[in-house]
């Protein structure tokens, strides 16, 4: 879990139920994280609710904090939970590529040659 975790909702009052699926949906994407940037990492969770005309418009941004870059995702549906699972989705996209390229490549190397001695 994400320990450091900042929860901000705008134009509405956002309930305790909204808050805690927030919480859980964010706060898991750790385990997809670096283990040495899990100590450091910080995530700051936005909630908008915008009304024009007839239309509802919900967004949700998420900003992630991790050494060495920053990763920012933003959505906007109709219903604040739809817009906070799409939002984990590019999270988790964006945390795998942030790996990918932050990980030590001498695991890289280690896996690669057990796949060519064929064990």
């Amino acid at each position: 879990m994400i320990k450091k975790l900042e929860f901000s909702a705008m134009h509405f009052e956002a309930d305790a139920k909204l808050k805690a699926y927030a919480t859980k949906k964010i706060g898991k994407l750790d385990r997809f994280m670096p283990r040495s940037a899990r100590i450091s990492a910080h995530a700051d969770i936005k909630l908008k609710e915008e009304k024009a005309k007839n239309k509802k418009q919900c967004h949700c941004e998420v900003i992630l904090k991790l050494p060495g870059e920053v990763i920012t995702v933003h959505e906007a549906t109709i219903n604040m939970y739809a817009a906070i699972d799409i939002v984990e989705a590019k999270l988790r996209n964006q945390i795998k590529i942030y790996k990918d390229k932050h990980a030590p490549a001498k695991l890289h190397r280690r896996v690669l040659a057990r796949f060519k001695r064929g064990e």
